[in-house]
């Protein structure tokens, strides 16, 4: 493994893989625990936990999220699990905001939406500026059958009570799009991207389910998504940065937007900047790799940040060039099921 230092083109040591692509997106999960059991993400009756002496304490989390801004990482989203249900969450970001001073330009979440009425302004408070909120459904039956918990008013209250924080911008709505579920609600969500202030992403249905009955005939692609709303309403572009994972749109008389993540018919790969940090401490270049890097154990026993960092350039300058979902039987499922490994 080669552990040199990539140089960007500052000359400082960067996160750069082997197709040059430089690494600065970070998702950080910060818990395999959640409040929900969704169909599509575990089994009705759970998983087994991470213990909790494995999983990485704040401090570790947010050394390592300091060690990794210097290499080059921009932006950081907290994910689980179910991020929020994490002790101390407004205390992690505001120990991650500190690092703005090292090049850090924004702290984001991921969430279920539940508890985000009751928690946001302290979230803000704290340096948080963005949000996604998953939301697969506005029905509420169909919200407590995906979910298996009836709390669609909760989470709709809580998307209410962040549009009181300015600084949160932009709130976005994640929406998997699943073919035979998620047709008949197409533009029941455009018409929520035009009326609030969202921005309603749709995220073509991933091979990430914990039972492994995915398969692609249950894909709703994103160009029927897209041709659906356009014919009803004529969709603008909004123009995105090169690294973007979705083509975004607006109405000309909307107060929010339109986006497709076509992750599966159309992947992005060649422009992927992100890695992800999961819960236990193990360093994934891409949500479907097949290998992890241990950052937890050497954390632990007493590594330098030089020498951690040798450990993250290494891993990074071996990211994937793809996911080969594509691809039949080049395709490897992952092993770990989303909540373990982070949104």
């Amino acid at each position: 493994m080669d552990a040199q230092p990539r140089l960007g083109t500052d000359g400082e040591a960067r996160l750069i893989d082997e197709h040059s692509r430089e690494l600065c997106d970070l998702r950080i999960s910060i818990t395999d625990r959640c409040n929900y059991r969704c169909v599509y993400c575990m089994p009705e009756a759970g998983l087994p936990w991470f213990r909790t002496s494995d999983v990485l304490t704040l401090e570790e989390i947010d050394r390592l999220a300091r060690i990794m801004v210097g290499l080059g990482v921009r932006r950081i989203r907290l994910t689980g699990g179910e991020p929020t249900v994490r002790r101390g969450l407004a205390d992690l970001i505001r120990m991650l905001d500190r690092h703005r001073a090292l090049g850090l330009e924004g702290i984001s979440l991921t969430t279920n939406g539940l508890l985000l009425q009751e928690m946001v302004g302290d979230l803000a408070a704290a340096g948080l500026n963005r949000i996604n909120v998953s939301l697969d459904t506005l029905d509420r039956a169909k919200y407590a059958a995906i979910t298996r918990r009836d709390t669609l008013d909760r989470v709709l209250a809580g998307l209410a009570e962040a549009e009181k924080y300015p600084s949160i911008s932009p709130i976005k709505v994640n929406v998997v799009a699943v073919r035979g579920f998620t047709e008949p609600e197409i533009l029941d969500f455009a018409r929520l991207a035009r009326e609030r202030p969202y921005e309603v992403r749709f995220i073509e249905f991933m091979p990430l389910d914990a039972s492994g009955e995915w398969n692609e005939d249950r894909v709703l692609p994103g160009r029927v998504i897209y041709e659906t709303i356009d014919a009803w309403l004529p969709l603008e572009s909004v123009p995105t940065a090169d690294t973007s994972t979705s083509r975004r749109y607006r109405f000309a008389d909307g107060r929010g937007e339109v986006a497709i993540i076509s992750s599966v018919t159309e992947p992005f790969c060649e422009q992927c900047n992100r890695i992800r940090l999961t819960a236990d401490g193990q360093l994934r270049t891409c949500l479907f790799a097949a290998e992890e890097t241990d950052l937890r154990a050497p954390l632990r026993s007493g590594a330098t940040d030089s020498e951690l960092a040798a450990i993250i350039v290494a891993a990074g300058w071996q990211k994937e060039l793809k996911h080969r979902i594509d691809e039949g039987e080049q395709f490897q499922r992952v092993t770990r099921s989303m909540s373990q490994i982070g949104g």
